[in-house]
């Protein structure tokens, strides 16, 4: 079917005789190519129907990628069933759950991100849809423009040097009083104080090079799996990009069921 546009453009135009579709794009292109001002004078003479064309024709290209991203995101996300990304656990990782728990769920995330309280939202969901059978491991992923976000990850790691619970607390705090991280530091140090944390190690340990290579390395794993924004998470090797709601997760842990490559 021969674009509206270019039938608006062909009214400057005689045809001469009848012509296969691109007959007819090559005869308007070569005409716009010698006479430019055939286009300024489609516009001046036609202006709705030059601008309904153009948004029709940006509507279609819009669903055409919206297409075209879906299909790559499924091929995409078919290879990771069958070839996992592989997250590193260290040692002394702080696991929320049962470390032994058949579903694994990585975030990459940003304290000041409010996206990433979207995604603590759904980890929540899954925490208690899973219960017992769901491990849930929190990294850093805190991007520059966020000027709190950086500063929050460093008070996690030095409050969870004292206690894995209470860092998990402080974890939650902040999502839920994110607005308030505008506050800087006043706000963390009150918010760690609520939830028990020894202030005066933790201004020791905050700006420690230990803290901070653990945080450079949350980073650099993250960017090793492909996932440069926030929240990003990995789920069984399989990767969510994005703040997507509990179903998501849970059609892949379905997935994965059918597969073969998880009982729960």
């Amino acid at each position: 079917m021969k674009s509206g546009i270019l039938f608006i453009i062909a009214g400057s135009l005689i045809a001469a005789s009848c012509t296969t579709e691109t007959q007819f794009r090559n005869q308007v292109a070569k005409a716009i190519a010698n006479d430019p001002s055939i286009i300024a004078q489609a516009i001046e003479k036609n202006p709705v129907q030059i601008l309904t064309a153009l948004q029709n024709a940006s509507k279609n290209a819009q669903e055409a990628l919206a297409k075209e991203k879906e299909a790559q995101d499924r091929k995409a996300l078919e290879e990771t069933f069958e070839k996992p990304l592989i997250t590193a656990i260290r040692s002394d990782e702080s696991i929320l759950g049962p470390k032994d728990a058949p579903i694994t769920l990585v975030e990459y995330s940003d304290f000041e991100c409010p996206f990433c309280a979207r995604g603590f939202s759904t980890v929540k969901e899954l925490m208690t849809k899973y219960k017992g059978k769901i491990r849930f491991v929190y990294k850093h992923l805190p991007l520059s423009f966020h000027p709190q976000a950086l500063i929050s990850a460093k008070y996690y790691e030095a409050i969870r040097l004292q206690d894995e619970k209470k860092a998990f607390a402080f974890h939650d705090e902040i999502y839920k009083n994110q607005k308030k991280l505008a506050g800087g530091v006043t706000f963390l140090d009150a918010t760690a104080k609520s939830i028990g944390a020894d202030l005066s190690r933790l201004k020791k340990d905050v700006e420690s090079p230990a803290i901070a290579k653990r945080i450079d390395d949350d980073i650099r794993e993250a960017a090793s799996l492909g996932i440069e924004g926030t929240p990003g998470f990995v789920i069984n090797g399989v990767p969510v990009r994005g703040a997507y709601p509990a179903d998501h997760f849970v059609g892949i842990v379905d997935e994965l069921q059918k597969r073969g490559k998880l009982k729960i």
